[in-house]
Formats: C-alpha cells, structure tokens, sequence
C-alpha cells in the first residue's frame, strides 16, 4: 500500500550577516559605555556628568563603528567586483585552462568519463553561468548585495546606541554616582548575559557558555576601567593636597 510521505522542509538561517552586524554593534555598545561610565563612576561625583561623557561616547562609537561596517561591506564589494573581472578576462585569455579547472571541480565531486565531459561542456556553453560557476566553486565567493554597505552600517550603529543605553540609563535618574552605578552594574551584566545567550543561540555556541563569556568580558572591561580611573582620581587629590 502506497504511504504518502510528507513533504520535507529544511530550515536554515539566511539572516547571518545581519546577526553578526548586531553582534558587533550590540557587544560593543554594552561594553564601552559600559566601562566607561563605570571609569568615570570612580573619578567624579556627579551623575550628570557621567550621563553626557556616555551619550558623547555613544554618539562617536556609534557613528565609528556604523562607518567601518560600511568600509568593510564596500570593500568586500569591491574585492568581489575585481575577482569577477578577473575570472572573465582569464576565461577569454586561458580558455583551456579554465576548462580543465572546471574538469577539476567536477572530478572532486566523482565525475568522470562522459559525465565529466558532459558536465564540463554544460558549463562553458554559457559565458555568465560559466563565470558564476568559477567564482562560487574555485574562489568560494558569493556576490555580495550591492545594498549591504548602508544596510550594515545602520544596523551596526543602531545595535551600538540600542546596547549604550543600557549601562548609561541609570544615570539619568538623578541618583548618587555609586548607586547608580550599582545599578548600572547590574542591569549591564544581565543584559550582557541575554545577549550572549542569544548569540549563542545564532551562531551554534552553547548559549549559557556563550552568555558567560560575553557577560565576564563586560565585567572584566567595567572593572578594569573603575580601579584606573578611581586609582588615578587618588593620585591627583594627593597632589593637590601637597
């Protein structure tokens, strides 16, 4: 008796450049500010001005970071665009050896023979279809989309500014510098700990490894910058006092 078998379908996950924009934005933005408030929390006593040394902050880290995504997208572009030139000229100029490395493509995937032949002509009848085949299979590249420049640039900065307003947050209510800071504290390394578990979840690492990972980094970075900026603050009320 015939069974019908139930159609198949496979989920992956096509949105890996836009994860790893919001990583690199999101990890950043929770991280910097982060320290830097903390840094600040340690040398001064007014709230206030640690919130506008922050926002300042967060306004540059975001427009950097948003620039060097666009940098690095336009570049990977660019480098892409001349590879593509190149495999168009080198099947005109050396025609017979790009054959044989189309031959050598297929004959990694155990063609042979006729279905060899049959494959390679397939190939090569089409200059485009031939290029593209050249460029995904000898150079492993995929045309990248010519908006992705602007797309991660965006989602960079926003990540980082959406990440920034966490650890300065605080600081906005007109607490005392130390609670504030306490709760800068803790609601920083809470939503350092989510975030990593997300990341983990995106990109295959165990999420709670992930999550303390990401969650010591931001810990460490905070506490480092609190004991410089509180050791420095000493050595200068020293030196005014003598």
């Amino acid at each position: 008796m015939y069974k019908a078998v139930d159609s198949h379908k496979e989920a992956h996950f096509t949105g890996s450049e836009m994860v790893r924009d919001i990583v690199i934005g999101m990890s950043d933005g929770l991280t910097v500010p982060f320290a830097l408030a903390a840094g600040l929390s340690g040398a001064v006593a007014n709230g206030h001005v640690v919130l506008i040394a922050g926002i300042a902050e967060m306004a540059a880290g975001s427009i950097a970071m948003g620039l060097g995504g666009y940098m690095a997208a336009r570049s990977e572009h660019e480098s892409y665009m001349s590879e593509l030139a190149r495999e168009n000229q080198e099947i005109v100029e050396k025609r017979d050896v790009e054959i044989e490395e189309v031959r050598d493509v297929f004959r990694k995937y155990g063609l042979s023979g006729d279905n060899l032949e049959a494959a390679t002509q397939a190939i090569i009848s089409n200059e485009k279809g031939w290029v593209d085949f050249m460029m995904k299979e000898e150079l492993g590249l995929e045309e990248p989309d010519p908006k992705r420049a602007l797309r991660s640039a965006l989602t960079i900065g926003l990540s980082y500014i959406l990440g920034g307003i966490i650890p300065l947050a605080p600081y906005a209510f007109n607490l005392p510098v130390n609670t504030a800071l306490l709760y800068s504290v803790v609601v920083t390394l809470i939503a350092l700990f989510a975030f990593g578990w997300l990341k983990g979840r995106f990109t295959g690492v165990p999420p709670f490894a992930s999550a303390f990972q990401t969650m010591f980094v931001g810990a460490m970075a905070s506490g480092v910058a609190f004991l410089i900026a509180r050791a420095v603050s000493g050595m200068g009320g020293e030196g005014g006092h003598a």
